[in-house]
C-alpha cells in the first residue's frame, strides 16, 4: 500500500448533532486550494475521493487511487 494522498481545501464534516439519519456529513470546498491540487491528481478529467473516518474520530477526504485490472476480453 502506498502512501495517502490527502485532498487538499476539501474538508469534510460528520453530520451535526441533531441530523436527520440520510445526512451522513457536509464537504467544505476552498476553491483555490482545491483547484490547484486537484490540476496535480486529476485523470482524464475526474478526482475520485474517499470520505474517510480515522481511528482518532476526525473525518477527512483521502485520493482514491484503485484501479480496475486490464482484461484481455476485447469489449
Amino acid at each position: 500500500m502506498g502512501e495517502n494522498i490527502f485532498a487538499s481545501g476539501i474538508m469534510f464534516k460528520l453530520p451535526r448533532e441533531n441530523a436527520p439519519d440520510y445526512v451522513k456529513g457536509s464537504l467544505s470546498i476552498k476553491l483555490d486550494d482545491f483547484n490547484a491540487w486537484a490540476k496535480d491528481h486529476e485523470e482524464k478529467g475526474w478526482i475520485n475521493l474517499d470520505l474517510k473516518v480515522g481511528k482518532s474520530g476526525k473525518p477527512y477526504a483521502e485520493l482514491n487511487l484503485w484501479k480496475p485490472e486490464k482484461s484481455n476480453v476485447p469489449f
